[in-house]
């Protein structure tokens, strides 16, 4: 008994440590769970069977590894869930929705890909964990598994991270945390260590608010915590691979890749803070460009543009599919119908949506 008592007070000592390493590595909060996901898992299985998640076929391809995360990475028993902030310092691209002929890019994307320095940061993390084990003979310590993910492993993400009491998940699907808003990426090591466990979000903040449901310009909401992705600006922009659905093209607007305006509405944005990350400040001026400047980079300026970018994965085929609806929803006129018309014969896709643009831009 003396033995386990000394072995739990070991790994209480070791979660606070975990908490301390993690801010040292930038993450601004860091909260551990179970390997669980409880109610989250059905509903992930009522949306699916829904067919809310459109074109995004590994969603449902991999459900049964987001349900257990045991089967991702065998006996995992935690689940630590880190936030780091991302919000751009004096960056005012809400602006940018006002006028036609800029580009408005997801505030997340401005600048470097967030995977690979994410993952980075909780493998040290883990290494971390592994001499504090080692150093002080933790209880099976030789068998000690971890392993990190972002994103874009099949994790129910923000489920954990509410469990983890990192914030709520607000009626925009988002997570949203009272201090910070919901500018933030998020991320987790899987382990089999039994640390103690956070107390969970177990209240939702949202009120009667709707204003994340009212102002989705293709009224993707269903319902309060229900996203059709097929109608999502993100999804349409950035998932999607082929056509662009013609009646909700002239609602996109000048939204190239991605949107933010179930968060720039949000009220518990007004306490977000700017990150602290420098990898994440704008790059290339993408958060004042022109529409027609980057609708004219070749195909070499795309890839060294946006090379350790989000953007580089949608290619330059569907880069230049989204401007050109951008292009259609403004009031360049000639200057937009020349740029268009020199661009047509890179695709079939391409053309289509040069095509649609350019009736847009001559009819109205």
């Amino acid at each position: 008994m003396q033995r386990q008592n000394m072995q739990q007070t070991l790994l209480t000592q070791l979660a606070e440590q975990i908490k301390i390493r993690g801010r040292e590595l930038g993450f601004q909060q860091v909260g551990i769970t179970d390997a669980d996901p409880g109610e989250h898992s059905e509903y992930l299985r009522a949306w699916l069977d829904k067919n809310l998640h459109g074109e995004m076929t590994y969603m449902a391809e991999r459900e049964s590894l987001r349900r257990n995360p045991a089967q991702l990475h065998p006996d995992t028993l935690r689940v630590i869930s880190v936030r780091m902030d991302y919000l751009p310092a004096n960056v005012e691209t809400v602006k940018l929705l006002d006028h036609d002929s800029k580009a408005y890019i997801s505030r997340y994307a401005l600048g470097r890909d967030y995977h690979k320095l994410i993952r980075k940061r909780l493998k040290t993390l883990s290494d971390f964990i592994l001499d504090w084990c080692q150093q002080r003979q933790i209880e099976n310590h030789e068998a000690l598994s971890q392993r990190p993910f972002v994103d874009s492993a099949p994790i129910l993400e923000r489920a954990f991270a509410e469990k983890a009491g990192l914030g709520w998940i607000g009626k925009n699907t988002m997570l949203i945390n009272s201090q910070m808003g919901s500018w933030f990426f998020l991320g987790e090591l899987l382990t089999n260590l039994p640390l103690p466990i956070d107390q969970p979000q177990t209240s939702k903040h949202c009120g009667s608010c709707t204003a994340c449901l009212d102002i989705c310009p293709t009224n993707a909401f269903d319902a309060a915590f229900e996203l059709d992705a097929r109608k999502c600006i993100s999804y349409l922009t950035i998932e999607l691979k082929g056509s662009i659905p013609i009646a909700l093209r002239p609602l996109i607007g000048n939204r190239v890749f991605g949107c933010d305006d179930c968060q720039l509405i949000c009220p518990w944005n007004k306490f977000a803070k700017p990150g602290e990350e420098p990898d994440f400040s704008p790059r290339h001026e993408l958060d004042n460009a022109e529409l027609l400047t980057l609708f004219c980079w070749s195909e070499q300026e795309f890839a060294h543009n946006t090379n350790g970018s989000p953007i580089k994965r949608i290619g330059y085929e569907r880069w230049l599919r989204n401007l050109a609806v951008g292009l259609g929803n403004s009031k360049a006129g000639a200057q937009a119908v020349a740029a268009l018309q020199q661009r047509r014969g890179f695709s079939p896709l391409v053309d289509e949506h040069i095509d649609w643009a350019i009736r847009q831009l001559t009819t109205h």
